[in-house]
């Protein structure tokens, strides 16, 4: 009795080690494919022509091609898409989904103004059918895990870009891009929204509140209901890091989307003497990508001891919606 006893104490402890190693195998498995998987993308070569080699260039051709390998590399990347992951290690990730979010709001807003203003001559006229099918598709819910996955959503949208890309090559007189000043400004205004706005959430990190200046500026303005002297806008300890790499996400789409922009709009930015101008804001998009070498994002006070990683982005895209309203009011004039 007292030899089985002995030997069930053993085989229990047996179990017990070869249990505890599986365990912490698994949990290394899940740091190391968590590591990988929240690593950003690479920015891209843009392309000019369908040729590289080609000096002949398609008005709106790399605009249309960039979006789509903006949105091939959102789902294809390391990892592929996460935001809609609901198994280990991806759930518990928040990072690179937050990242995915700032892509996604880029590629939405670009296709709305392709659908609307690039791919039509004026306000009457009829709007491109791929386009027109392609854009909404990436309105379609991003963290829908099946029936239908937000992927395959998705995907449908790239599919109709890419056959407007090839009617744009196949040279099909239905097929347009009109690459007008007045465009261009209707999609600058869209960014100067985004980018102030994620200023203004990464500098409420060492803000407790504001005074509140909705309504200053204008004496007949209203408001649908009270507005207090000062609003709370302090952006909470757990938000920080996903408002940072949301900001990542924005800028590493817009980077490749201004590029695409000095092509196909060369002729309207040369004429306002404008080229410098999308140049800076793609230097300090650049800027605010950076490899991160802190192993998460600090919330240091102003003036405090630690880093405020917020800060630092916030003030790159501060840089580059300032250069945005310049460009914009630069294509208002004359």
């Amino acid at each position: 009795m007292k030899k089985r006893t002995a030997e069930n104490i053993l085989a229990s402890r047996k179990w017990a080690k070869t249990a505890g190693w599986s365990v912490g195998a698994l949990l290394l498995i899940m740091v190391i494919l968590g590591i990988y998987f929240s690593r950003e993308p690479d920015i891209f070569w843009v392309n000019r022509s369908a040729d590289s080699e080609s000096e002949t260039a398609i008005v709106g051709l790399s605009t249309t091609d960039t979006l789509i390998r903006v949105a091939e590399t959102l789902l294809d990347k390391q990892g592929g898409y996460l935001t809609n992951d609901k198994i280990p290690p991806s759930v518990f990730l928040d990072n690179i989904p937050s990242w995915e979010f700032g892509v996604v709001t880029q590629i939405r807003d670009l296709g709305r103004v392709m659908r609307d203003d690039y791919t039509r001559s004026q306000s009457q006229s009829k709007e491109d059918e791929d386009v027109a099918a392609g854009a909404p598709q990436f309105f379609f819910n991003n963290d829908s895990w099946i029936f239908p996955a937000t992927e395959s959503e998705y995907r449908d949208g790239i599919e109709s870009f890419i056959d407007y890309r090839q009617r744009l090559l196949d040279g099909d007189p239905d097929t347009q891009f009109y690459a007008r000043a007045d465009n261009l400004r209707e999609w600058l205004s869209q960014v100067e929204k985004r980018l102030g706005s994620l200023t203004r959430r990464l500098g409420n990190s060492v803000v407790s509140d504001r005074i509140n200046d909705d309504l200053a500026g204008d004496p007949a303005a209203e408001s649908a209901g009270p507005q207090p002297d000062t609003v709370n806008v302090r952006t909470g300890w757990f938000q920080v890091d996903n408002i940072f790499f949301e900001a990542r996400g924005t800028a590493w789409a817009l980077v490749h989307f201004f590029r695409a922009a000095e092509f196909d709009f060369a002729h309207v930015l040369k004429d306002k003497n404008a080229e410098v101008s999308v140049r800076q804001i793609i230097r300090e998009l650049e800027a605010s990508l950076e490899p991160l070498r802190s192993p998460m994002i600090l919330n240091g006070g102003g003036y405090g001891l630690f880093a405020n990683h917020s800060l630092v982005m916030a003030n790159y895209l501060a840089r580059a919606n300032a250069a945005v309203i310049n460009l914009r009011e630069l294509l208002d004039q004359g």
